[in-house]
């Protein structure tokens, strides 16, 4: 195996290899370990790109129908050239691979100075005389996983994936490859490929699009993400000596995607986050959010949205009264939730798509309240589902200009789907969301999305692709909101966090994680969502309840200082004493901003079996980007006789600010919080800072 280039990308090294048939492929290790790695280690190299062309042989090894890794398109692809550019704090490396039938595929990385991580993707072009249709092409593939390792690494790999589903967002799945069967058989012939992914254009359900290889041994982990907003597969493949891992768009067999391309026509791939380093899978998925990470450094909101208050009937009189409530508090944003268009009886699911006001709810018109926010002091904010229409609505039978399988209007349950690729349908958004945003003078956008599409829809060449043209679509909707409004704040829900993929968040400002909003089990879920997005724009809600006691009170406000205040419920009804406790924690959080904006966490805790039944406690420690400033949420769940919690967060803080209803004996002693937890459903929070040298 021969050495095509290497490049140092901050504290990552990429090598490009090149094998005696013309194959190339790349290798990724942190640039401190270079001195670790087995230069005379076993395992065939990688190929750069996984691809394949209808009418070429499936893959060999027992394979075919499990992947369509190294089909008989990839061994016919070999090296052409490569090229590298550094301008302005990028780098960008193309390779072109070939064949002789004139298939070229581009393949490209971009690196941004400092940056933990980097973006793959690949182009394909055909440059040949007949039309090619494609089934599967990868955004990235790793190979040579573990370098570390002149064997097959036994007992040292481990595989990391986040499983997510509605109001069980973020779980963290972690499994040796021993157990995914990802050990090469004894003569090296048959294969293994561990495939998942997510079919649908709710690209968070059932996976969220991540995966992360640990080498336990040299404590090195390589993670991957892929920015898609429709179907999409992670591949984690075995043949030999060395692991793989690739991603992509779902092809033929996983998400009925295929394309035709013409003779001069190319197709791009969607992108994919990359990065390795020393640490851990929390390290890792870290290193990856910070791409997306928005770089305003202001600080950060606090929301109030009135859903759980009213329960999709907000009206004029519901409004000006929990107005009343509010006062001057230091809210930013008051957000009108789903209902405001809706008939009063039959309810807010039904009628998307209309998008007309309710008389009945706002008698003296929807400006009126606007103007009524505004003069509170807050910027007033809508709701929409706009790619939705209702069984209720008129635009429901709208069926020239709604999405088809099989010449039928996809339905899924009550609700059909605008074509979002129709010149219509682009216009009439426009108009009914655009043009409604600018005439009430909306500062704040809430855009939800509560079913899926399924595999596919009519107007290509596969049900896939039509899944893959009507969500680009989509997404040049939201960027035409953008440019009408480029001040316009925009949050993105989709039965909470189904949407919560880079495309999608590097589109907005916000992410609503989670439907569980009045559940025990939030902090948890508001953790575990640190690994896929910056905390600083996961909304997390607090819903408070006249009848909640001042522990319950604290325990939901303390999980908002793990993402971005929103707060809602009997706001109305609240006694001062409960309304002291809501005012301390809002004055802690506007504290805490910062790092909740710009930092990095540390999990601790009891490993939790089940979202619904918490047992033990769980402690997040969240550190500033120069460690001068750390922030300590605790939460006791049940089952636990350990009342006494130590977290380690380091020598040098002192204890600024505390946040909780009774004392808890909050303390530090050499390098360790210290504090006592005593009953079931508590949480304390506690700001550090370092003394002044």
């Amino acid at each position: 195996m021969d050495k095509i280039s290497e490049f140092r990308l901050g504290d990552m090294l990429v090598r490009y290899v090149l094998d005696e048939e013309g194959q190339a492929g790349m290798e990724l290790y942190p640039a401190a370990m270079e001195r670790f790695v087995e230069e005379g280690r076993k395992g065939r190299t990688d190929p750069l790109v996984q691809w394949k062309k209808e009418g070429d042989a499936y893959p060999y090894g027992f394979a075919n129908g499990m992947t369509m890794r190294n089909s008989e398109s990839v061994s016919q692809m070999k090296y052409s050239g490569q090229q590298s550019w550094k301008k302005e704090g990028r780098v960008r490396i193309a390779t072109t691979l070939s064949d002789t039938q004139g298939s070229r595929i581009l393949h490209i990385l971009e690196y941004r100075d400092e940056d933990p991580a980097f973006w793959i993707w690949t182009e394909f072009t055909n440059a040949g005389g007949k039309p090619v249709t494609l089934e599967m092409l990868s955004s990235f593939s790793l190979g040579g996983i573990t370098p570390f390792a002149a064997d097959e690494a036994p007992d040292r790999l481990r595989i990391h994936k986040i499983r997510s589903k509605w109001s069980a967002e973020g779980r963290l799945e972690s499994r040796t490859a021993g157990e995914l069967l990802l050990e090469p058989s004894w003569s090296r012939h048959g294969v293994y490929s561990d495939k998942f992914g997510q079919t649908g254009s709710l690209p968070v359900r059932g996976y969220y699009p991540f995966a992360a290889v640990e080498d336990k041994k040299r404590k090195a982990v390589w993670a991957a993400c892929l920015a898609c907003p429709s179907s999409w597969q992670m591949e984690l493949y075995r043949r030999d000596e060395a692991l793989c891992m690739s991603g992509g768009i779902a092809d033929y067999d996983f998400g009925h995607w295929r394309k035709e391309l013409k003779p001069g026509e190319s197709f791009r791939t969607v992108p994919a986050a990359v990065t390795v380093c020393r640490g851990d899978v929390d390290t890792a998925s870290q290193r990856l959010t910070k791409l997306w990470k928005i770089a305003d450094g202001g600080e950060l909101p606090v929301i109030f949205n009135e859903f759980c208050t009213t329960w999709g009937k907000p009206s004029q009189e519901n409004i000006s009264r929990i107005l009343n409530v509010l006062g001057k508090r230091p809210f930013r944003y008051f957000v009108i939730d789903a209902g405001w268009y809706a008939d009063t009886v039959k309810g807010w699911e039904s009628n998307m798509g209309d998008w007309e006001v309710c008389e009945e709810l706002f008698p003296d018109g929807l400006m009126t309240v606007a103007d009524q926010i505004r003069d509170a002091g807050f910027i007033p904010g809508i709701w929409f589902e706009m790619e939705i229409c209702g069984k209720d609505s008129k635009a429901f039978w709208l069926e020239d200009h709604l999405l088809k399988r099989n010449g039928n209007v996809i339905t899924a349950g009550g609700r059909r789907f605008f074509d979002m690729r129709d010149p219509w349908t682009q216009e009439y958004l426009s108009e009914k969301v655009i043009g409604f945003l600018e005439k009430y003078g909306f500062g704040y956008l809430k855009v939800d999305y509560n079913e899926s599409i399924g595999i596919g829809c009519d107007g290509a060449e596969s049900l896939g692709e039509g899944l893959r043209q009507n969500m680009q679509a989509t997404q040049e909707f939201f960027r035409k909101i953008r440019q009408r409004l480029p001040d316009l704040v925009i949050e993105i829900c989709a039965s909470g966090g189904h949407r919560m993929e880079p495309s999608m968040i590097r589109l907005c400002d916000m992410v609503s994680i989670s439907d569980a909003h009045e559940e025990k089990e939030i902090p948890v879920i508001a953790a575990n969502v640190h690994r896929m997005i910056p905390p600083g724009q996961s909304q997390i809600w607090a819903v408070l309840r006249s009848g909640d006691t001042g522990k319950r009170i604290v325990y939901s406000m303390a999980n908002t200082f793990l993402g971005v205040m929103c707060l809602s419920g009997d706001v109305y009804a609240l006694s001062k004493t409960q309304w002291e406790l809501v005012d301390r924690g809002i004055g802690f959080y506007r504290a805490v901003s910062p790092v909740i904006r710009d930092g990095h966490t540390c999990f601790y805790g009891t490993k939790q079996k089940s979202l619904r039944f918490l047992k033990g406690w769980q402690g997040i420690v969240r550190y500033s980007d120069d460690k001068e400033e750390a922030l300590c949420v605790i939460h006791r769940f049940t089952g636990s006789s350990q009342q006494r919690i130590s977290l380690p967060v380091g020598a040098g803080y002192r204890i600024k600010m505390t946040y909780e209803e009774t004392d808890h004996r909050i303390r530090l002693e050499n390098g360790r919080l210290m504090l006592e937890l005593e009953q079931d459903y508590e949480a304390v929070a506690a700001y550090l800072v370092k003394d002044v040298q």
